[in-house]
């Protein structure tokens, strides 16, 4: 990883696009592997501590943690055994409290071929940045990285053009590897999101009419509220919030419409003890009063 540098000018117009460091890289091949921590592996004068975008492949494979690590404004905390896969065009950002150990490896985009290039979902931004292989997956993911970091450190046995070469090869084997481990993740992530979001409509069913709190709901079923948002969102397209409010208009409406509740027992049937407050609800998420709503179906 790089030395820290102070921020230069014109660091504020935006957000920096980090070019891949040639110059750092052994040959001037397209790739860097090495060891993270204090070595000077990263860029010369990237801002690690600020947010910054890069345009080449950065995946870290973490001997110790945890680590924190900004990637698209999301954070993700990785262990050891977990890799980070940040992506051409991704901005992120490095922790200022974590030590990062482990194996980084770099690549320039433009170094494989479009064939393997595809193979290896090199631009699936649908994937998820955090893989977590299990104990076989790491030791094969470790095994192929370390060959790729022997090959790359081996610039004296072969010309430049067989040492890019067997590179290529070897890189390949590697994403491989990373790309089968990043689809696995990513479907293991959407049946746990279906799960995820199965229990909370479930517990919504249940409990709408007295509970109307994300937090609570997420307390209750052991998740995190930031676990919940992204299930739910996932599953039908809105927030935790909105789907818990949908549920309430609609049992309102029900009870609107087929019964003849006075307007302050409608709310306090769906939660909502002062009947202005009840009021005020129905009218932001229908465009109606409750009364107003009832007259128009009778």
């Amino acid at each position: 990883m790089a030395d820290r540098t102070p921020n230069e000018p014109g660091d504020d117009d935006g957000i920096r696009t980090l070019p891949f460091p040639v110059d750092l890289s052994v040959g001037g091949v397209g790739i860097q592997v090495g060891p993270l921590g204090t070595e000077r592996l990263w860029h010369a004068d990237a801002p690690l501590e600020r947010v910054h975008r890069i345009d080449f492949h950065v995946v870290m494979l973490f001997t110790d943690g945890p680590v924190r690590h900004m990637i698209d404004f999301a954070e993700y905390e990785a262990r050891a055994g977990d890799l980070l896969w940040i992506r051409p065009g991704q901005v992120h950002r490095f922790s200022r409290t974590c030590e990062y150990r482990g194996t980084v490896l770099t690549m320039q985009p433009g170094f494989l071929p479009r064939a393997i290039v595809e193979a290896t979902g090199l631009y699936r931004y649908d994937l998820p940045p955090l893989l977590r292989p299990e104990a076989p997956q790491l030791a094969a993911v470790q095994a192929s990285l370390a060959n790729l970091q022997r090959e790359y450190e081996d610039a004296e046995t072969l010309p430049l053009s067989l040492h890019t070469s067997v590179l290529r090869h070897s890189l390949t084997a590697f994403l491989l590897r990373l790309a089968h481990l990043a689809a696995s993740s990513a479907e293991a992530a959407r049946r746990q999101a279906d799960t995820t979001f199965t229990l909370f409509r479930d517990a919504v069913e249940k409990d709408f009419a007295t509970n109307h709190s994300v937090s609570v709901y997420a307390d209750a079923l052991g998740y995190s509220r930031r676990t919940l948002v992204r299930a739910v969102r996932a599953a039908t397209g809105e927030t935790p919030k909105g789907f818990i409010d949908k549920r309430v208009v609609l049992e309102a409406k029900r009870l609107l419409a087929h019964t003849d509740l006075p307007i302050g027992r409608v709310g306090v049937a769906i939660g909502f003890p002062d009947a202005a407050n009840f009021s005020k609800f129905f009218h932001l998420h229908t465009g109606q009063t409750p009364v107003a709503f009832r007259a128009e179906l009778r």
